[in-house]
């Protein structure tokens, strides 16, 4: 059983769209979701967290003026963010992997399975990559096939593809995204 608490949550504009953020009282990020549709990020909330309460707060932790300098192109603001998770042991390992992964460049699930020290776990480390429920923040979108392509977003793979040129652009690595 989830235990019910209460997290202020906030919207901002981004050129993706609008991004909500759902944060805990001790300002960790809990989880960055596209708004659309509002029913897919309402039910990913009460799947993480119950019946816990939203209470609208504009930006009381700072993370939306965070958001909106690395939107801006300064693509480390986002290491700043204090994030927290629910998930199981081996989600959490490869979400703190995720967010090893420098701006402006890429791993391979297979690299990322060796990162955490399981190798022979590139699936699993798929699954966990695609139930990550702060998106951007904890950068699953830099994760990508074995042979360069763009594989799978929960915020679509336009977003992903502009996020990875986003990076690519304002980091110094340089980047070439495949189709």
């Amino acid at each position: 059983m989830v235990e019910r608490q209460t997290f202020l949550i906030d919207t901002m504009k981004t050129p993706l769209g609008t991004a909500i953020l759902i944060v805990d009282e001790h300002g960790a990020l809990r989880m960055h979701m596209w708004e659309d549709p509002e029913e897919t990020w309402r039910k990913r909330f009460h799947d993480y967290h119950g019946d816990s309460a939203l209470v609208a707060r504009r930006d009381p932790f700072g993370h939306v003026a965070t958001l909106e300098r690395y939107f801006d192109g300064e693509i480390t603001a986002l290491e700043s963010i204090s994030v927290a998770f629910v998930g199981t042991p081996f989600q959490t390992k490869v979400w703190n992997a995720l967010r090893t992964i420098a701006g402006g460049t890429t791993l391979s699930y297979g690299a990322l399975a060796k990162r955490i020290g399981d190798p022979k776990a590139v699936r699993a480390v798929g699954l966990a990559n695609g139930r990550n429920p702060i998106g951007v923040v904890v950068p699953c979108h830099r994760v990508i096939g074995s042979n360069g392509s763009l594989t799978g977003y929960g915020g679509g793979l336009p977003r992903k593809r502009w996020l990875l040129e986003h990076e690519a652009r304002h980091s110094t690595f340089r980047l070439e995204v495949s189709a």
